[in-house]
């Protein structure tokens, strides 16, 4: 199902805020009391990107970097101090009362839930809240439940809950109005691995039915492998990536590794732009040829080694991604 191009338009967008700045100790904190000294600082500079309908975005960056900031001027909490934001023609900071009736967020570390209360009496509360038709409610709470295999427990009170149930609880909970856009923010911290498998299957499935376009913020990049198609990273509040996942390995990840068993242990000659390691595995017979992708085919590299030596198994391993974007984030690649 294809979506509209521009559904969500960011274009040049900045926002800094006013913090407090006062000398360290008993006298900075008395002269701060009677005349206050304060510096700006740019939590978003001058970003812009565009997302279109049914997107699946991994929107992330290390702590600070200014991602938190932009969501909240995407869901219309925070005005931007310039530049403009346009969400299918509405601009969130001004059109709010309009607009959160399109929008979903999920936080992982708070919940919409009522504490005290049975999983489906806060599921009737949001009803009343987004004024949702009673054959969309049914319809809705219907096919969630099932998707996400909660008969057992949307009788329960939440606080009985585990952390998994929960989460999926409150993905129904910001999905019962059926909005165009989703927000993330950690959906998955602290769920068992199983758990995690049926929040993204599910997210997969609705995006592909439903052509909800999501954004997500998360510190698990197996979340962003296995749910989004596009990766936007931002650091100290500017846009520093915008593109497909497997672009990040073609454009950082340019070390590859071959690590090749051989039929006997072999003495296996330099191979220019090669690093050779013996491993400590199968008496010396397995050896890893690291090189740059850039300067080495690998095509070439196989044949030399083909043609060279009896060889018994192959195999080449790609980076990983989150090995990759911590390089990013620590400022080792550009």
């Amino acid at each position: 199902m294809s979506g509209k191009e521009g559904y969500i338009e960011v274009k040049n967008v900045s926002k800094r805020f006013k913090v407090n700045k006062r000398a360290n100790g008993i006298p900075g904190m008395i002269a701060n009391m009677f005349r206050p000294k304060f510096e700006y600082k740019h939590a978003v500079n001058d970003i812009s990107f565009s997302i279109k309908q049914g997107e699946m975005i991994g929107f992330i960056g290390p702590n600070g970097a200014g991602k938190s900031t932009t969501i909240k001027m995407l869901s219309g909490i925070l005005y931007p101090d310039s530049g403009e934001i346009v969400v299918n023609g509405y601009k969130p900071y001004e059109d709010r009362k309009e607009y959160v009736g399109n929008i979903g967020v999920v936080f992982g570390q708070k919940s919409q839930l009522q504490w005290d209360l049975p999983v489906i009496d806060s599921f009737e509360l949001l009803k009343a809240i987004y004024r949702i038709p009673e054959d969309k409610y049914k319809k809705n709470l219907e096919r969630f439940t099932e998707m996400l295999d909660m008969s057992g427990f949307i009788n329960q009170p939440v606080r009985q809950l585990s952390l998994g149930q929960r989460m999926r609880a409150d993905i129904v909970a910001a999905l019962l109005h059926s909005p165009q856009i989703v927000f993330f923010d950690e959906p998955t911290i602290g769920v068992d691995v199983v758990g995690k498998e049926t929040i993204r299957n599910f997210i997969r499935e609705l995006n592909k039915e439903d052509n909800i376009t999501m954004i997500f913020t998360t510190h698990d990049m197996q979340d962003i492998e296995k749910v989004c198609d596009r990766l936007i990273i931002i650091d100290k509040g500017s846009k520093i990536y915008d593109g497909k996942l497997l672009g990040i390995r073609e454009k950082y990840g340019t070390t590859r590794q071959l690590d090749v068993e051989f039929v006997e242990n072999y003495d296996v000659a330099p191979i220019e732009k090669v690093t050779i390691q013996e491993l400590d595995e199968l008496d010396g017979r397995k050896k890893r040829f690291i090189f740059e992708n850039r300067e080495v085919q690998i095509d070439e590299l196989m044949n030399t080694l083909l043609s060279g030596y009896a060889i018994r198994d192959i195999n080449i391993s790609e980076p990983e991604i989150e090995s990759l974007i911590r390089k990013i984030y620590n400022g080792e690649v550009s």
